[in-house]
């Protein structure tokens, strides 16, 4: 793993407002790890104490609903740190992480983050800016839960896949999710998510191939999400 000082993905998260006597003090104090898919970073309630900097691969954010299921609330990706509102709030985390491929993370103790934001207003700042997005993203969620149809939510998240995360060189969607995961991340049943893709491909506006989704026309998509 390198120096944070020398790493690229520091610069897409709140860790950017760090100095570099700052970040030299965050590499001696790091741990780094590697995460296989499927593994668990941290589950709801645990205590983290830290916060997780994702150098690579990407993960999904999960509640556990009264009926035991996993919701999928958010997925992230390199770049994005993890647990930093249960670090501010000194509470257990809220939501589970589990990583979706492999992945490469660097655990940042809570005693050393906290030191920053005494030092570092920008960085405090970036924090709190991180925070409200998400909060934002949460009040989205949920109107859209109440709103929109299932299969307007379904196209809106067949988008944010592609535009978030890409494609693959057979244009298919460069993240592939089961589909009890794409089912998670509606809100509905996975029959009712499987009869949607079903629908959507014989309409000509996907293409399936096993877990593989391609989307060929995103614009017919959009018109759906509205």
């Amino acid at each position: 793993m390198s120096k944070c000082e020398q790493c690229i993905v520091r610069e897409f998260s709140s860790l950017k407002a760090l100095t570099k006597d700052e970040l030299l003090q965050l590499s001696d104090c790091k741990t780094s790890h590697t995460i296989k898919k499927g593994e668990v970073i941290f589950e709801e309630g645990e205590n983290v104490n830290g916060i997780y900097c994702v150098k690579d691969g990407i993960c999904k954010l999960t509640k556990l609903s009264p009926n035991g299921k996993d919701h999928i609330v958010k997925l992230v990706t390199k770049g994005e740190l993890l647990g930093q509102r249960s670090m501010i709030s000194d509470e257990p985390v809220n939501l589970s992480a589990i990583a979706l491929e492999d992945m490469e993370v660097c655990f940042i103790p809570k005693s050393e983050v906290m030191g920053y934001f005494d030092k570092n207003n920008q960085f405090s700042m970036n924090v709190m800016k991180t925070i409200c997005g998400d909060l934002k993203e949460a009040d989205d969620l949920m109107v859209n839960l109440a709103q929109k149809t299932v299969k307007e939510r379904l196209a809106e998240t067949l988008i944010y896949l592609h535009d978030t995360f890409g494609k693959n060189e057979d244009n298919s969607l460069k993240i592939q999710l089961s589909r009890d995961e794409l089912a998670s991340m509606i809100g509905t049943a996975t029959e009712s998510c499987i009869r949607l893709l079903s629908d959507f491909n014989k309409l000509g506006i996907i293409e399936l191939s096993g877990k593989k989704i391609v989307l060929k026309e995103i614009n017919k998509l959009k018109k759906l999400a509205e």
